[in-house]
Formats: structure tokens, C-alpha cells, sequence
């Protein structure tokens, strides 16, 4: 069943890479011969989803591929990637004298929501520890393992997601919904919901559901709530206390632009602040921000008074990232409904 099962899948997905569909564009980074041979196996295979954009090297090799364009020299890569939006997996390989390069890219496509794959040659280069991949018979490497990459997780987490926040919709919400709204409505002026947008998946902004706790203010989308906040209603510290401020995110769950586990997303002010301060920041946009997280259910809650607390919730997104299961998602759900129980000293 299980080999059903793959050759399904793996015939299901060569079809429709071979249709032209789900494009990803790609730049090289060195001209050597397994870069030649890289190209040849995305060029001929019908299941290839790379369309190589051109490469980068000291000067043009001779004997690469006419039809890939010679960008210039790798000093020239960041300026070249600037506004590009569209170009988002970079291979690199570099023989080892050119080495130098390496830490500067691979920092570069971190911060700059780029995949960086390392093709095998320049391994002994590379500044941590790297995963194994392949595209067609050449062997690739990563900076980091992503069970999330896999359509078939993907596809799982989604099913889950909807199964769970279509449930809660249509169930507990609107009576949740109407009795809520009707204390907001009486005990502060202004709308039921507050809505701010935050950054996503790869970066991408979408706008975010919550109860409103607080009264309609001007520094909504830049401050962040503090424990004896003066911005926030009476009835609203205790929704932000209980967590049920939070409920309307289920929306934005079933919706897709958000999963019931993940990095918490963040205001667009302090992504933006955050991603020149804290190296790595970006990694975390690399899969769907979440109701709860790894993070958020392991002290890294709330107001983020020193830059070490933010740090630290990075570190736990990424670690997340790199460790998903789906019995790991139902944990953090098991230890979000415990600390709910419980209570917990940072909620507010």
C-alpha cells in the first residue's frame, strides 16, 4: 500500500509539473561542471518546477549552457536580488577558494526570505549543519530540515486545520461571538473585532482577527500591550487574561492565512524592526504564523521588554519549524489548554 501510495503521488506530481504549473525561478551561484549537470536535470526532466533565471560566477565559463545568462560576479548577487520578488531558490556552488562568499549569501537569502541550497562540493563551507535533497539524480544541500516542505505534511497540517476551525466555527463560536460581542458593545465604543494586519507566510501581510480588548486607539499597530495597560477596557483584560480575545483567529485559520500552530505573527511595525535587529528573524515566515505556538507555550509569551526575550521566541519558532509533527501540534494545543486552565503570568 505503501508503494501504491508513492508511485500515485510521485505520477500525480510530474503531471503537473509537466503542465508548466507552480513555477519556482532560481539563480545560480557558481559555474562549474555539477552546475552544468544541475541545469541539464532541471532543463530535461519533466517533473523540474526550477526555471534557472541565470548565474553568478568570477567570470563567464565557456563550457556552461549558452541559454543560461551570465549575471556577473557573486560580489554583484545582493544589488542584483533587490525588488526581485519573484526569484526565490538560490543554488550555490562555489569551489573553495571562493569560499568567502558563502557566509554573506547564505546570511543574505536568511534575511531575505530566499531557500538557499547548497549544491554538494562547497559543504565543507558551509557555516552549520546542512540537509540532503535531491533534484533528480543530483544530490542537494540545505541549511535546514523542514518537514513542512513536504507536500504530504503540508497537506496534512492544512486537513487538520480546517477540520478543527470548521468545527469550532460552526459550533461554539457564534454563541462565544454573540455573548462577547454584546459586552464589548456595552462597556466600549467602537466595533466587536479588532483588526491589524501582521506578516505571514513568506512574508506576506494579511489582516488579523482578534476581540477587541482595548479602546479605539492611535498606537493599535505599533505598541505593544504592557501589564497595566491604559489602553485596555475592563472587559478586555479579562478577555486577553483568558485567551478568548484570540478565538476570531480561528477565522483566519480556516481561511489559510494562518495555521492553529505556528509562530505567532507579529505586527508589521516590528517585523520590520526586528528583522534588522535579531539575525535570522525572517526564517520564521518560512511556514504559516499560529493561534499558539512551541513558543508561546514555553515562557516566550507577551511583552517583549529586552531583545534576548524576542530572540529566544525566534529560536523556539525555528526550532518548531524544524521539528514538526502532527502529534507535536496536538501537544502545544494540550499545553495551550493547560496554561488557559491554569493560568499563566504573562497573558495580558
Amino acid at each position: 500500500f505503501l508503494s501504491i501510495y508513492r508511485i500515485i503521488i510521485r505520477r500525480s506530481l510530474i503531471g503537473y509539473c509537466a503542465k508548466g504549473k507552480h513555477k519556482r525561478y532560481a539563480v545560480f551561484i557558481g559555474g562549474g561542471n555539477n552546475m552544468q549537470m544541475l541545469y541539464e536535470e532541471m532543463e530535461s526532466s519533466l517533473a523540474s518546477i526550477y526555471e534557472v533565471v541565470g548565474y553568478f560566477d568570477i567570470a563567464p565559463n565557456a563550457t556552461f549552457s549558452s541559454q543560461c545568462l551570465y549575471l556577473g560576479n557573486p560580489d554583484g548577487f545582493a544589488d542584483f536580488m533587490s525588488g526581485k520578488t519573484d526569484i526565490k531558490h538560490i543554488f550555490c556552488s562555489l569551489s573553495m577558494d571562493q569560499g568567502r562568499y558563502n557566509v554573506s549569501i547564505t546570511n543574505y537569502c536568511e534575511n531575505h526570505l530566499l531557500y538557499f541550497h547548497g549544491v554538494p562540493n562547497v559543504s565543507k563551507e558551509f557555516p552549520r549543519r546542512i540537509w540532503h535533497s535531491m533534484v533528480g539524480n543530483m544530490p542537494i544541500l540545505n541549511l535546514r530540515y523542514e518537514p513542512l516542505s513536504k507536500m504530504e505534511n503540508r497537506l496534512l497540517k492544512r486537513l487538520f486545520d480546517i477540520m478543527l476551525s470548521g468545527i469550532f466555527l460552526i459550533t461554539i463560536f457564534p454563541l462565544i461571538y454573540f455573548i462577547v460581542g454584546i459586552i464589548i458593545k456595552l462597556t466600549s465604543p467602537g466595533p466587536i473585532f479588532f483588526t491589524q494586519k501582521r506578516t505571514g507566510l513568506n512574508g506576506v501581510e494579511f489582516k488579523c482577527y482578534k476581540f477587541r480588548s482595548m479602546k479605539v486607539n492611535e498606537e493599535a499597530d505599533s505598541k505593544q500591550a504592557t501589564v497595566n495597560d491604559p489602553r485596555k477596557t475592563r472587559f478586555g483584560d479579562f478577555l486577553r487574561r483568558s485567551n478568548i480575545d484570540e478565538l476570531p483567529q480561528f477565522i483566519n485559520v480556516f481561511k489559510g492565512d494562518m495555521s492553529i500552530v505556528g509562530p505567532r505573527p507579529h505586527m508589521l511595525a516590528h517585523t520590520e524592526i526586528y528583522a534588522r535587529l535579531i539575525d535570522k528573524y525572517m526564517v520564521r515566515h518560512f511556514i504559516k504564523p499560529g493561534v499558539t505556538g512551541w513558543a508561546q507555550t514555553h515562557g516566550f509569551r507577551g511583552e517583549t521588554k529586552e531583545l534576548s526575550q524576542m530572540e529566544g521566541r525566534v529560536k523556539a519558532d525555528i526550532w518548531y519549524m524544524e521539528h514538526w509533527t502532527l502529534l507535536l501540534d496536538l501537544y502545544i494545543i494540550y499545553k495551550t489548554i493547560a496554561n488557559i486552565i491554569l493560568g499563566e503570568k504573562n497573558a495580558y
